[in-house]
């Protein structure tokens, strides 16, 4: 896997996947998870992986946090190291809301100085600017949720006032275990925060409406081994009057029935 952390300011992407294929297991028991992965996501880009469970869109962002190593192929990451979020906040709980989003600033070597000013930005910008010195039981779900993607920007996005175009944030799922109020505002402020650092995301989700309402791109897989079948960017024309969300729902279906069929 190549891995360049340092990229220039004008880099054309913060993440290349060529070719990548994962496999588990040994000879006749292995399972191909994935198939000829070609990715690209660019600085600032929002892009949606969707699929049915089981496609391999886990497998795929933990080969780009580099959780994992593709059997074959390669994967350049530009910038930063990605920062991930998972469908639950996994938070602390002996930590405050502040604290846990100061524990990857602390375990980068940051100064306690710089990394509580760096923590009471990311929770006003998530909105919880009043709920530093909570620990996570006096928190919400949703209010977890949001620790969590502050959380995850300071390990994006690090100490310094730059939030840099090369930073790349992974998200798997973070909202679908929330009721559907909850997920709808937390929707939208990921939004709003993403228009604010510059940061690009990769988001995975099994929600077609989810992956409409967020993505500049989004990108189906195929049911396994997953394949990338077909892309649509949000700006996207569809014909016979349909929205987008249902010419990707049709889509999905056809994927998932020929998948039966096979």
């Amino acid at each position: 896997m190549t891995s360049v952390l340092q990229a220039p300011a004008n880099a054309d992407h913060v993440v290349r996947l060529t070719g990548v294929h994962k496999s588990f297991g040994n000879a006749r028991r292995s399972v191909t998870a994935l198939h000829g992965i070609d990715l690209t996501v660019r600085p600032g880009e929002f892009v949606c992986l969707l699929g049915a469970s089981g496609c391999g869109k886990t497998t795929l962002l933990n080969l780009i946090a580099g959780l994992d190593e593709p059997s074959h192929g390669s994967i350049d990451l530009r910038g930063s190291r990605p920062a991930v979020m998972f469908q639950e906040a996994a938070l602390m709980p002996w930590l405050t809301a502040a604290g846990n989003i100061e524990l990857p600033l602390r375990l980068a070597g940051v100064e306690r100085t710089a990394r509580r000013e760096r923590a009471r930005e990311l929770l006003d910008l998530v909105r919880l600017g009043n709920a530093g010195g909570k620990r996570p039981h006096e928190l919400s779900g949703g209010m977890r949720q949001r620790v969590a993607l502050a959380r995850a920007l300071a390990s994006a996005l690090g100490a310094s006032d730059d939030a840099s175009a090369t930073s790349l944030l992974l998200m798997d799922e973070p909202f679908s275990a929330l009721d559907a109020i909850t997920r709808d505002v937390l929707q939208s402020e990921l939004l709003r925060v993403w228009e604010s650092t510059g940061a690009a995301v990769v988001f995975v989700t099994h929600d077609v409406r989810e992956a409409v309402r967020l993505g500049q791109r989004v990108v189906l897989l195929s049911s396994r081994p997953g394949r990338i079948v077909q892309e649509w960017t949000a700006d996207e024309s569809t014909q016979d009057g349909l929205d987008l969300a249902e010419v990707i729902n049709r889509r999905l279906r056809e994927v998932i029935s020929d998948h039966a069929s096979a």
